[in-house]
């Protein structure tokens, strides 16, 4: 009994000592953290460096307490100071920490929560597709509670130059890869609306990028259309694309703008959790 009563006061002495000390903020967090870690964010957008009293104004610190933290990051890698200009930028731990997240992360484990959730609000069905050897490849599909619907099961290969998903990564890409890809692969005819010139796929994809999406008006498939919205990395190059996909009877063309920003939402929510970016 007297053990119990012992330890509890020492409890609220220890936080509110640490509370005195500003060492946990209200919500239970640790509020030299959450300096130090705005101080990493400052420093990622200064590639070039930055001075100790232009990072205080953007975080809003006093320079002895960014100096502080500076100092304990500086120790551990994560930043550091060049000893002529007096410049802070980010370390090699940090680049380290980064480049783990890189390796572990996982484009589809990312994507299907947010494929599922696309689905339930167009409530068609949801691919995602990447760019391999010049034709998109589908990973993953979700598929809709409708009778009739669109499938397209994981492996499956389609030319890019008619399908959503496919137009969405050309926009994407620069054009002498555009070019190349389609030396290769040419510009073949599976349906009577399939784009078969190369004057006619260009001026799509520019406006594919204009909207921020891509449209398959039944070019690969009678009766089938496909909006589509690239994911990026953190270059802003491609890594693959989510579309949506249904009869052309249940996504007349008053429909395709809606689900357009839809598959963008989608697609720019996949690019910032995979990346960081938009």
């Amino acid at each position: 009994m007297a053990a119990a009563t012992n330890r509890r006061p020492i409890k609220r002495i220890s936080e509110r000592s640490a509370h005195a000390s500003g060492k946990i903020g209200g919500a239970g967090l640790v509020q030299s953290l959450g300096r130090g870690l705005s101080l990493l964010d400052s420093l990622a957008e200064s590639p070039d460096g930055i001075p100790l009293s232009d990072l205080c104004q953007q975080v809003g610190l006093s320079l002895s307490t960014a100096h502080r933290l500076l100092t304990t990051l500086e120790q551990q890698r994560y930043v550091r100071c060049d000893p002529k200009t007096r410049y802070w930028s980010i370390g090699v731990q940090a680049f380290i920490v980064g480049s783990t997240f890189v390796k572990a992360r996982d484009l589809l484990e990312i994507a299907r929560p947010r494929m599922r959730g696309l689905m339930e609000e167009s409530g068609e069905t949801i691919n995602l597709a990447v760019l391999d050897g010049g034709e998109a490849v589908f990973l993953a599909q979700v598929e809709c509670r409708q009778m009739m619907r669109a499938l397209a099961p994981p492996g499956v290969r389609i030319p890019v130059h008619c399908s959503g998903a496919g137009k969405a990564l050309l926009a994407a890409l620069p054009e002498a890869e555009v070019a190349q890809i389609l030396r290769k692969h040419g510009l073949p005819r599976l349906t009577p609306r399939t784009l078969t010139t190369l004057a006619r796929l260009r001026e799509d994809l520019e406006r594919s990028r204009q909207r921020g999406y891509a449209v398959d008006d039944q070019e690969h498939s009678t009766g089938l259309r496909c909006v589509a919205a690239v994911v990026r990395d953190e270059h802003r190059e491609p890594v693959g694309a989510v579309s949506v996909s249904g009869p052309a009877v249940r996504i007349p063309d008053e429909r395709i703008a809606i689900l357009g920003a839809l598959v963008r939402q989608t697609a720019d929510a996949v690019t910032l959790a995979y990346s960081g970016n938009i």
